[in-house]
This record gives structure tokens, sequence and C-alpha cells, in this order.
């Protein structure tokens, strides 16, 4: 790097920790300067060239700066169509409209109503509730531990962060740190029981809700895909009491954990689906979809200024239509599966990875302290069994899975969470030209969100920078490599790999 460049990208840094709010939040992780960007390759302002696997938080399902949404992007330019319109109808909007209906799960396509939001996931949230509250007349909503729906108030009460007297807060399933200490299908069995019981006992302080929001995959969360069967249940019983179902797809969908949207690997039809993010092909645009039945708001009762903007819904038509065209959820479906094995394989090398988990190219790896206590959850939580069979006894459930075979697998109960590893690793993928994001309860889960359009070989890529950076993170925090079955040699093959990797972006 030169001399000039170096004082550039040093400059806008302190520049930016100088004028910018202690709010920021990936800066302070990933001290770079993007100034060129194409597929999954970012070039800094110091020259350095980087793998990006953060994608937007999910936002570039074709990656940065793809062909068709730049040419949708230069066609409106250059047509001289206006730019901002308020909520009036223009062929653009037709056109994004049309696209959009023509991907949505067919219970709900046939059936739907689409309103534009302001131009952010959370808005389209605010929007959700908003409509499922006016069209029940009831207050209260379920949502989910874990979850993550936004940063504006109502999108806060919702998440896991703003506990509010509106919102009854409900278990998630999960296996690895599953808040019953079984995990599998006899934890989500329970998270069900536990739903219905809330729903069902008049003194179980929680009113008639007016919608219950939930995410396929909690992103944010650690990248926790919900169970398929469970999902459906949550179905069976909004449906059974009239309590309308808002799937958040904000992250999920268009094609990224493997179907074009999430709720169809479990087969349901929500009544409302939150989208942005992908949507809008790398700009600004959140959409709420709904059931018509729903559509009751007066003219005016939700607006925005910022809900018409032409160059996103361009831009969002050429994505949609592009991942719908080219199967690009298929090809997320099998290399994402081929992704998690080899990073399971990896798992089975370093103890300090506690589970590797996801759907699709939505992959979490979770760090864990290799020497703490197994017999604590990370949350603090025992991991005992005793919550489950205090409410299931020995009667069995979900193909005969009795309390002793519970107890067996109780043997392997997780380890604490490691954050200070987890942001080592971080660190570590940083300096090898990989860019990854952290997330889940502990801030201990390494989160891999590649565009769709990831080639093989830079999968490949991603996966041994990935390797060598835990490596790396784990020998430094113990001084000497982390029980290690085999010797990991590095092998020039991977660093020309990744020379390609970057250039082909």
């Amino acid at each position: 790097m030169s001399a000039t460049a170096r004082a550039a990208h040093e400059g806008i840094l302190r520049r930016q920790s100088a004028r910018e709010s202690a709010a920021r939040t990936y800066a302070r992780a990933l001290p770079i300067v993007p100034v060129r960007a194409r597929g999954l390759t970012i070039e800094g302002a110091d020259g350095r060239r980087y793998l990006d696997c953060l994608s937007g938080a999910g936002t570039l399902a074709l990656g940065h700066n793809h062909p068709v949404v730049l040419e949708a992007i230069r066609k409106v330019l250059d047509s001289g169509a206006p730019l901002h319109v308020l909520d009036l109808a223009t062929p653009v909007k037709d056109a994004f409209v049309t696209e959009l209906f023509h991907t949505l799960p067919r219970g709900l396509a046939d059936h739907a109503r689409v309103q534009f939001c302001g131009p952010a996931g959370t808005d389209a949230v605010e929007a959700a509730l908003k409509l499922v509250r006016t069209a029940t007349g009831r207050t209260g909503l379920l949502a989910f531990t874990g979850a993550y729906h936004g940063m504006t108030a109502g999108a806060l009460d919702a998440s896991g962060d703003a506990p509010d007297v509106r919102v009854a807060r409900l278990p998630y399933p999960q296996d690895y740190r599953c808040p019953f200490g079984v995990g599998g299908p006899r934890g989500a069995e329970l998270a069900t029981r536990w739903t219905e019981s809330v729903l069902d006992d008049p003194k179980s302080g929680v009113p008639h809700p007016a919608g219950m929001i939930l995410e396929p995959v909690q992103g944010e969360g650690g990248v926790i895909p919900a169970p398929d069967a469970w999902m459906r249940r949550m179905r069976e019983i909004t449906a059974a009491r009239s309590i309308p179902l808002i799937a958040d797809e904000v992250q999920t969908g268009v094609g990224r954990t493997g179907a074009f949207w999430a709720v169809e690997h479990s087969g349901i039809t929500p009544d409302v689906m939150v989208l942005s993010k992908a949507i809008g092909g790398s700009l600004p645009l959140a959409v709420v979809v709904y059931r018509d039945d729903l559509d009751v708001w007066e003219p005016g009762a939700h607006a925005g200024t910022f809900r018409g903007n032409q160059l996103a819904m361009a831009a969002g038509t050429a994505t949609l239509a592009y991942v719908r065209e080219n199967r690009l959820a298929e090809r997320a479906a099998t290399l994402g599966s081929r992704m998690l094995d080899q990073l399971r394989s990896l798992a089975g090398e370093f103890p300090c990875i506690g589970d590797v988990r996801g759907r699709g190219l939505m992959i979490g790896v979770e760090l864990v302290d290799a020497e703490g206590d197994c017999g604590r959850l990370g949350d603090g939580t025992s991991g005992d069994g005793g919550a489950a069979d205090a409410l299931l006894g020995s009667e069995p459930l979900n193909g005969g899975v009795t309390p002793a075979v519970v107890q067996d697998s109780r043997a392997g109960s997780p380890r604490p969470a490691d954050p200070e590893l987890a942001a080592a690793v971080q660190r570590e993928c940083l300096r090898r030209g990989l860019i990854v994001e952290l997330g889940g309860r502990h801030a201990s889960v390494v989160r891999l969100l590649p565009p769709l359009t990831i080639s093989e070989e830079q999968a490949a890529a991603v996966f041994d920078r990935l390797a060598d950076a835990v490596e790396a993170a784990a020998r430094d925090r113990s001084g000497r490599p982390p029980g290690i079955r085999r010797q990991r040699r590095p092998d020039p093959r991977h660093r020309r790999q990744g020379d390609r990797a970057e250039r082909t972006g």
C-alpha cells in the first residue's frame, strides 16, 4: 500500500470516528474503507481485497453491483422517469409488484394486498403490527425469545431486547441451547405446548393477541432455523384462534435459505409477510404483503414519504427475476448444505466450535469456551432437562422419544458461549481478507451471508480463510492448538484459490 493510499484510508476512518455517533456498529469491527466492489469482492481504499460474507447484512442477494441490477438502474435513469412519486402508480412499480406476486407462496399471492412503507425493514414491521391491530381490534402481540425485528419502538417491543407489557414472549425452539434442556423434536413440542398453554389458560395473564410475529430462521438471534413441524403447528394454533401470523422474511427472503421464501420449507402460508433487504436489489425498499381480508385501513392510515423509490423497485424487479429464472434458491440449498458439512467437519477438529447450523446460505458457527463447564448453558440455565420432565413426565413424543433417551443425550450439554473468541475470529478473518458478521444471544456466533451467486471456488476460499482464522484465534487464546485432531498445514493451492476468488468477484 502506498503512503498516499494509507493516509487516505486512515484519514477517512479517523474522521468517521470523530464525527459519527457512538451507535455505529459494523464500522467498529470492520475498519475498512470500501471504494470498489463486484460480486463477492470488496476493494478498500488501502488497496486490499476482501471476500464479503456480510453482503449488506443479507441485502445483496446477487452480490455487489451485479450487471442486471446496474442495467435496471441505468434504464430508469436514462428514461427520464421520475425518481420520487410517493405512492402513485408507475410502470416501474407495476413491474415490481407483478414480479413480487409471481414469487409469493400461492396461497397468499392469490388473495394478497401490498403496502409500501418507509424504506427499512423495521418500517415494514411497524406497518404489519399496525395492520393486525387495526384488523382485529386487539393490541397484544406474541413474539419469541431471541427475535430481532428492527430498531424502531414497536419493532423493538417485538424483539428480545425491549420488554413491553403488550408483548408475550414465547420460547423459540432450538437444538443447541434448548430452553428446556432437551432439544430436537421434543424441545419443539414443549415450545408448542407452552404456546398453547399461554393462549388457552384464562389465568396466563396474556389477553387474546392481535397477531404472532416470527422469523423462519432467527438471524441476529444466532442463525437458528425453526423446525418445519413447529412452524406448521404455529400456523395451526394461530389459525384455530383467529390470530394473524406474521412471517418476518426481511433477511430470509429471496432465496437466502434455499427456498424463495423461508416459509416454503414448512409449506405454510402466513397471513402477513414482512419483506425488505434483498427485495430492493441493494437499494432501500420495504413492503408488507397480506391477505386481502385484513385490508381494513382507511386512506392515509399508514403512509411514508419515501415509499415510491423507483430505482429500488427497478433493481428489486431485476433481482427477483434473476433469482427465480436462474434457480438461485435451489443452488443456495445445495451449496449451503455442502458448506455446512465442511464446517461441521471443522467443528470436529476444534472443540471451541460448539455448533454449526443454518439453512441455505444463511450459516452460523457458534464459538464456545472449550475449557468451560458443559453442565451450564451459555445463558446461565441448567441443561438437566427438569423443565421438560415436569411438563411431559414420561409420555413419549414425536415417534416415541422418551425421557431416558433425552437423558442420555444430555452428556453433550453446550459449553458457555465465548464472545471474545468470536470477536478474535472475526478479526483474524479480516486479516485474511474475509468479512464476516457476529450475532447470537452472546455475540458468539460467526455469521456467513454470502451472495447467492457465490461460486464453488469462492466458497472453498471462504472456508479456508475461516478455518485458518479459527485456528489462529484459538491458538492465541490458549497458547497452543486447541485439541486439533489433525495438523492443518498451509497449502499453497489455498492462496492461489483465494486470489482467483477475489479476481472473479
